[in-house]
Parts: C-alpha cells; sequence; structure tokens
C-alpha cells in the first residue's frame, strides 16, 4: 500500500499487532511490548518498544518488523524508520521480608527525658513478662548509655555469630531470665565512649536488629534513647512498631519533654500507637515508715493532666524504693524477687499485656515509616 491513511494510534496499534515475538506465538501489543507514548507529528509516527532486557536477541528484527507493518498501514510515506525506541523493562523489586517475622508484638520504652527510670523499667518490665510464660525479647536502642548489660550482669558478655540454614551468619543474642538480649555495650569497651556520627550509630542499631537470631518472640521491648533523636527514626523506619510506652516522672521538666515525646509518635507519618504512661518515681516511703508517702517529684496530678491531653491511660505508678536502684545495680532486677516492688511490675506486665490487646483488636499492624 503506498497512498497515504489517515494516522491514528488505533491504526498504529492494529498494525503491530500483526508482528509476533518469536516462539511465542503472541503479538507485541498482547505482550505489552509497546509502550503508551504513541506520538504521531504530520506524518512522523514514533513510539517505544520495550523488551525484557536490553539485549534481546529478537530487538532488532522487531523493530524492522514494526517499521515495515506500520508502513503497510499507513502508506509508503510515512516517517517511521529510526523513530522506534527500544527500553527494558524494569523488574517489580522483590519485596523485602520484614526485619522481625518471629516477632508478634514490638513495644518501645521510651522518654522524653533522661534520668527518669526508662530502662530500670524495660528490663523489670521484661523480665516480668517472661514469668508470665511469655518469649521476650529486649534491644538497648541507648547507642550512647546502654545501661542494660549492667542491669542485667552482662557487662562482660563476649558476643557470638553462627550460621543458620539459609547461609546468613546471624548475632547470637545473649540470654538471661529468660529474656533475650542485645546493647551496642556488648560490642564496645565497657569503659569506653561511644563517639559515633549519628549515621554510624543507627547503622549499627540496623545490624543489632535485622542481623541478629531473635527467633520467635511474643514481645520485643526497645529501650530507646531520650528526646527525639535519628535513633528514633531509624527505629520507626526499620520496624512496624506495635506500640509506644512512654516513662516519665511527675516532675514538670520531665513532662514537658514525655509531651514531645507522644507528640513525635502521634505524628502522622509516624503514627505509632501510645499504649499508655508508666509514672515512675511517683513518691517515696521510708522503710520505717511504710505508710507515708513524700511526693519529691511532684503530684500525680501532673501525669493525669497529661495522659488526659492524649486521651492515654496511666498503666502504672511506681514509687521511688532503693532497693530496686540496688538490684539493678546489682545485675539482678527486682522484677526476680518475691517482694511488693517486684509484684508492681508484674501488674505493670499484665497492664502492657492487656493494653496491647486492646490495640491489636481495634487498630490495623503498625506500617514501617517511609520517609524520602
Amino acid at each position: 500500500m503506498t497512498e497515504s491513511n489517515p494516522l491514528y494510534p488505533a491504526l498504529i496499534l492494529d498494525a503491530l499487532r500483526t508482528v509476533r515475538y518469536p516462539g511465542k506465538g503472541k503479538n507485541i501489543v498482547e505482550l505489552g511490548m509497546v509502550e503508551d507514548d504513541i506520538r504521531i507529528d504530520g506524518r512522523k509516527v514514533s513510539f517505544t518498544l520495550i523488551f525484557d532486557k536490553t539485549t534481546d536477541p529478537f530487538a532488532k528484527s522487531i523493530v524492522k518488523s514494526a517499521e515495515a507493518a506500520v508502513k503497510l498501514a499507513a502508506g509508503g510515506d510515512v516517517d517511521i524508520e529510526g523513530n522506534i525506541a527500544v527500553a527494558a523493562r524494569t523488574p517489580a523489586p522483590a519485596p523485602k521480608a520484614p526485619a522481625l517475622p518471629g516477632v508478634r508484638n514490638i513495644v518501645a520504652v521510651s522518654s522524653g527525658k533522661g534520668g527518669v527510670g526508662k530502662s530500670t523499667v524495660a528490663a523489670n518490665l521484661a523480665i516480668a513478662l517472661a514469668a508470665e510464660g511469655y518469649k521476650v525479647g529486649l534491644l538497648d536502642a541507648d547507642i550512647f548509655g546502654p545501661s542494660i548489660p549492667k542491669m542485667f550482669g552482662l557487662e562482660n558478655e563476649q558476643i557470638y555469630m553462627h550460621r543458620t540454614d539459609d547461609g546468613r551468619s546471624l548475632i547470637i543474642p545473649a540470654e538471661r531470665h529468660g529474656v533475650k538480649i542485645l546493647s551496642i555495650g556488648f560490642l564496645v569497651e565497657r569503659d569506653s565512649a561511644v563517639v559515633w556520627r549519628g549515621s554510624m550509630a543507627s547503622n549499627a542499631l540496623k545490624q543489632l536488629i535485622e542481623q541478629a537470631d531473635w527467633g520467635e518472640l511474643d514481645y520485643f521491648l526497645i529501650d530507646m534513647p531520650p528526646g527525639t533523636s535519628d535513633i528514633h527514626l531509624t527505629l520507626v523506619q526499620t520496624l512496624g512498631i506495635t506500640g509506644a510506652l512512654v516513662v516519665t516522672t511527675p516532675q514538670e521538666v520531665a513532662l514537658a519533654d514525655a509531651n514531645k515525646g507522644i507528640a513525635m509518635f502521634r505524628e502522622p507519618k509516624i503514627n505509632v500507637p501510645v499504649l499508655g504512661l508508666v509514672e515512675n518515681m511517683a513518691w517515696f516511703t521510708p522503710a520505717p515508715h511504710p505508710d507515708e508517702r513524700y511526693y519529691i517529684f511532684g503530684r500525680e496530678e501532673n501525669v493525669d493532666l497529661l495522659a488526659g491531653k492524649w486521651d492515654i491511660p496511666v498503666l502504672a505508678r511506681l514509687p521511688l524504693v532503693a532497693e530496686i536502684g540496688e538490684h539493678s545495680d546489682a545485675g539482678s532486677p527486682i522484677a526476680l524477687e518475691n517482694t511488693i516492688s517486684a509484684s508492681m511490675f508484674a501488674h505493670l506486665a499484665h497492664e502492657v499485656i492487656d493494653a496491647v490487646d486492646r490495640r491489636n483488636s481495634q487498630l490495623p499492624p503498625t506500617q514501617k515509616v517511609q520517609m524520602k
């Protein structure tokens, strides 16, 4: 056919349906090889053919066949030669496996301010959950001030790796009192300061999460550093955190920082549910006078106001008790004992279990944060 025919995209596609890919028994339109970019400018026609790879052995012959088919359908005066571009398909990225596939619930134990007893709460909560028969892991994410090794008597712990059945080399977490534990404190000299830039700290933390053999866990607790920093962003970008537990004292300066911490988790881009508040060092009772209470850091009403502002519960109020700190310093958390202080952490564990169950029944799983 040498006379000119009117040009329009459907005519071009009909022509290309006569071009078959060798050995597949289908034409290039059926195979999705014609990009949706057909352009007609007067008698000039251009478009793109997509191949699985740029080195496709039939690419040149199919381009020639496509040129011939368009000429036959549109007329000999159509300008098509050299106007067919060749591109390779971009393979869809394989879905990445979750960082902790065997973990049911991930709970961040957080605080806006340092020195409020967050690590003490995390350590004793982990032991109390394990005492209830749950499989528990504890990650010390405070890169610059790790305290979990001392609290568990693991300051001289040696960390080893093993090769799994699928060929990966993974860190073996330490295990004490039924809790699997990892901390950056296991990987640096005991008395050395960790002087790292934010990116180095974040990468180290990701290794402790993704390159460790945590196995099957019911609860994975993260003892987070105080404040809102690169480490917090790394954690929410690496893990879909089930919920956060915010530890504070009733002191107004601590509550102001706790408020910022809650605001960070509630930020729409982060969107981690806050399970509740833990009021630590709520009061002091002298051992000789068990009926007396001294509110050293402020009244509990201060904590109630913060909880009411964000519509979250106060899960526990823990007094300032000397034996709690003494047991932590000795590497044997108080939750291991049969005392009134230990029972408070057992109560907290029950409250956390209930809060997680409520959260899971009412909300979908938390997604990892996607940040650009």
